[in-house]
């Protein structure tokens, strides 16, 4: 397997040139814009971000009501609309990009209420916060930092939310355990990933495209879902999940998409 060097910095050309694009989505050559984010993808689908994202779960009154800068066409759910969020809570996005989930979650938790995205990529942020800015959102709030080493204080979350972003870190187990540290107790976290049936061959692996591009890093699911109980969650509850259509591909794994979701005990 490649680095985690390497990976990162492969994932983190991939969205900036995504961030950096004033016209993203997800089509059948992949997710991002221009050629420098071009590649096989199972983050979304359809040309036009509005249509990707309403094809992989999201309310299109929703993100009507939201920048649209921050609909970017990635992504391969909708953990949002999952997670119930009530007035007052804070939740918190990993991975957050452009910031579509922390809009969205921002009107949910209301003035009171507090959403919050990290992201490692500076494009991402500083557009996000651009978008926050000129529409006026006043409770959302974008930190820089890595998702396996959280810049959040400990038990100061309700909630947290991701969006096909945890099968990107070379690091899994350690983003649940920063997950957990920052939850208050009887916390929950509801993401929506990448896993697979059947185990992905090295060679592929090695592949930094495919990584960035969502697919060298998942995990098999029965993996994934033990490194949340390993973390000390609750046993986690597959919510949703669909297959994404392989038989173009010769191989002997399948993809999917699975929202999960998992409680810190009280």
């Amino acid at each position: 397997m490649a680095s985690t060097k390497e990976i990162k910095e492969a994932v983190k050309k991939r969205y900036t040139a995504v961030a950096e694009s004033s016209s993203c989505g997800c089509g059948s050559s992949g997710c991002g814009c221009g050629s420098e984010a071009e590649g096989g993808s199972c983050c979304g689908g359809g040309a036009d971000p509005m249509q990707a994202a309403e094809m992989i779960g999201y309310n299109v009154k929703e993100l009507e009501e939201i920048p649209q800068e921050a609909i970017l066409g990635l992504g391969c759910g909708s953990p949002v609309g999952y997670v119930g969020l009530k007035a007052g809570e804070t939740v918190l996005d990993l991975g957050s990009g452009g910031g579509i989930d922390v809009f969205l979650a921002a009107k949910k938790v209301g003035s009171k209420g507090k959403a919050i995205g990290v992201d490692m990529n500076e494009s991402m942020i500083r557009r996000a916060k651009e978008a926050a800015e000129e529409y006026g959102f006043k409770n959302v709030e974008f930190r820089l930092g890595e998702i396996e080493e959280m810049p959040v204080e400990d038990g100061t979350v309700d909630a947290i939310i991701s969006n096909c972003v945890i099968n990107l870190s070379p690091d899994k187990a350690q983003v649940f355990r920063e997950a957990h540290r920052v939850l208050k107790p009887g916390g929950r976290i509801t993401v929506s990933d990448i896993v697979t049936e059947g185990a992905i061959p090295e060679e592929i692996r090695k592949d930094l495209d495919s990584w960035a591009s969502c697919v060298s890093g998942a995990l098999p699911q029965a993996e994934y879902l033990k490194d949340i109980e390993a973390a000390g969650f609750q046993k986690p509850k597959i919510l949703k999940e669909s297959f994404y259509d392989t038989s173009e591909y010769d191989i002997d794994f399948k993809v999917k998409s699975v929202t999960v979701e998992a409680y810190k005990k009280n």
